[in-house]
């Protein structure tokens, strides 16, 4: 059969086999080859990219089953469909903790550029090059102060009834209701983001030799 595309002069008018009908249902989202022509045309595009349950995140994947959408941030983002194994809260609980330890680090890349701590230690202002000044005991303050964290806090990760991520930090009293939703969303948002740029940090530096800043102000070509 030959079906005529919308808006088109007879003479533009081409074959549409099955096999494109195919093709195109997997973008758009439901089946189109069922659908008459005139039916196609009237309906937006981001109605047929939406449609049949697809990932909001990734329209031409399906959406995970458990991301329904509930949770703050939740855009469906999941190719690998992890969330069909692992427990929601908890990877959420991971995904605050790694975002907000991200968000210190960016910070810990930038501001030693202009500030730091009198001393030989703190005199460093590249970030990696910096954790060789550490000493010893230094390193094993840090990790006696991170263990004595994860032993006092591991227990709440796995409390049905607490919310990830939620410790009762808030001294300014910012978490009041009708915003605090607006808030857990911007803090996810930025964890997100700092978890990424911290990794193009890193890689920036162990290419060019170069802090964050002292890039930006002496770029150093790679050529």
């Amino acid at each position: 059969r030959r079906v005529p595309p919308p808006n088109l002069p007879p003479s533009s008018q081409l074959p549409i086999q099955p096999t494109m009908f195919a093709f195109v249902s997997s973008f758009a989202g439901a089946s189109l080859a069922a659908r008459p022509a005139q039916a196609i045309s009237t309906r937006s595009p981001s109605t047929i990219t939406m449609a049949a349950g697809k990932s909001k995140a990734i329209p031409f994947l399906e959406a995970p089953p458990a991301l329904d959408g509930s949770m703050v941030g939740d855009a469906g983002f999941d190719p690998l469909y992890l969330s069909n194994y692992i427990d929601l809260k908890y990877a959420r609980e991971g995904e605050l903790k790694n975002g907000r330890i991200a968000m210190l680090a960016v910070l810990g890349f930038i501001v030693p550029s202009f500030v730091h701590l009198p001393g030989p230690y703190f005199s460093e202002t590249r970030p990696l090059a910096a954790i060789g000044k550490v000493p010893l005991e230094g390193w094993a303050q840090i990790i006696t102060v991170i263990s004595l964290i994860e032993l006092a806090t591991f227990r709440s990760h796995y409390m049905e009834d607490r919310e990830p991520g939620a410790f009762g930090f808030d001294p300014l009293g910012m978490g009041k209701p009708g915003a605090i939703e607006k808030f857990k969303l911007n803090e996810l948002k930025n964890a997100r983001l700092a978890m990424i740029a911290i990794m193009g940090f890193i890689l920036q530096e162990l290419v060019t030799g170069q802090g964050v800043v002292e890039q930006l102000t002496n770029f150093k070509s790679l050529a």
